[in-house]
């Protein structure tokens, strides 16, 4: 079978329900290629307005709803957390996982991040774990043991065998929002060896794990980065709340 593509918008703590309203207009009238699939991540409060807007629409077959972030655990004395079971009930279907600024502000760790994966998955829900390494960590050739220093977690947590319903994000620290883009070669080198990495554990299952390249993606570098063997759509930060941009982005994406 083959890769799916995937494009996923992470709005971070921005948009409206104006833009809710205006991305889904939007992205009906977007063609898509084969294998492709179109996540939106708004902030919780309009995560029950998209995904009521994707249904009326009969958008369900075409637009994903997701969430920036999910506790560990599923009920209990966590004031201002969210479980993996109510975004479920809210026809969530995806959750980021261990972004890049949830680690740095919320000193979230690699544990932590393998938790809520199962958390995540025990739901029904999909993963999108991101890892990335710090400008610092990419000049000392840190980059490949920061990034399997974050997955390892993961893969003793759930097994190998449950990542094909992950979906991986790699978010250079030093590119995210900061108008910093990996070349192409370098993003696919780097997504080469998360590959390798998994393959190390079980070679079927990473074939076929979706790779997003995050980290100031827009509408002018997306289908260089596409086009790469290894990267299988993007995870949208600052380009996903410009309509125009996205459904551009969307469109360039291809299953592999």
């Amino acid at each position: 079978m083959a890769r799916r593509a995937i494009v996923a918008a992470n709005w971070k703590m921005n948009g409206d329900l104006a833009l809710v309203d205006t991305m889904i207009s939007e992205l009906a009238n977007v063609e898509l290629q084969e294998n492709v699939s179109v996540v939106v991540c708004p902030s919780s409060p309009y995560l029950s307005e998209l995904a009521s807007k994707v249904k009326s629409n009969n958008l369900s077959g075409i637009i994903h709803v997701g969430a920036q972030n999910v506790s560990e655990h599923q009920s209990g004395a966590y004031t201002g957390q969210v479980s993996a079971k109510m975004l479920q009930e809210l026809s969530v279907e995806f959750a980021i996982v261990g972004h890049s600024e949830r680690r740095c502000f919320y000193k979230e760790t690699s544990t932590q991040v393998a938790h809520k994966v199962k958390a995540v998955l025990k739901s029904g829900l999909t993963p999108i774990i991101c890892i990335g390494e710090s400008e610092a960590e990419r000049a000392t050739d840190q980059t490949e043991t920061v990034l399997a220093a974050q997955l390892q977690p993961v893969i003793d947590k759930i097994g190998i065998e449950q990542f094909v319903d992950v979906v991986i994000a790699y978010e250079p620290v030093w590119a995210i929002g900061t108008g910093k883009t990996a070349s192409s070669e370098m993003a696919q080198e780097t997504h080469k060896f998360i590959r390798e990495f998994l393959a190390k554990a079980n070679e079927t299952v990473a074939a076929k794990v979706p790779l997003l390249y995050g980290g100031s993606v827009n509408a002018s570098n997306c289908e260089e980065l596409f086009a790469q063997t290894d990267i299988d759509g993007g995870l949208i930060g600052g380009a996903s709340l410009q309509v125009e941009q996205f459904t551009k982005i969307c469109s360039a994406a291809k299953g592999k």
